[in-house]
């Protein structure tokens, strides 16, 4: 194991950084994950105009979640979400970084 992935198990057990989610894969029984919610603002050009959106974005452990999809669910605590657009691997292959949209 190397000490990125020591770090990123550390950051996911800590209260203060990572929550309690559930996966809800296409076909397949939930699974409890632990993520790391994100929310920054996009701009998006359209033609000659930008325009400013929310997003929520979430990482999460390839470990805990082998093989998202587009369309999955997944629910953090009261609000129910799902994966839009190809899920994307970090550079050590280590975490995913999902954008979600909610349901």
């Amino acid at each position: 194991m190397t000490a990125f992935a020591v770090a990123m198990d550390a950051i996911f057990a800590d209260v203060n950084m990572a929550v309690d989610a559930t996966w809800y894969p296409a076909g397949g029984a939930p699974q409890p994950i632990r993520v790391i919610r994100k929310a920054p603002d996009e701009v998006t050009g359209f033609g000659s105009a930008q325009i400013l959106s929310d997003t929520t974005n979430i990482d999460v452990r390839v470990s805990e979640m082998a093989d998202p999809k587009p369309g999955d669910g997944i629910a953090i605590g009261a609000e129910n979400l799902k994966i839009q657009g190809e899920p994307k691997r970090d550079r050590d292959r280590l975490l995913w970084t999902l954008e979600l949209v909610s349901t």
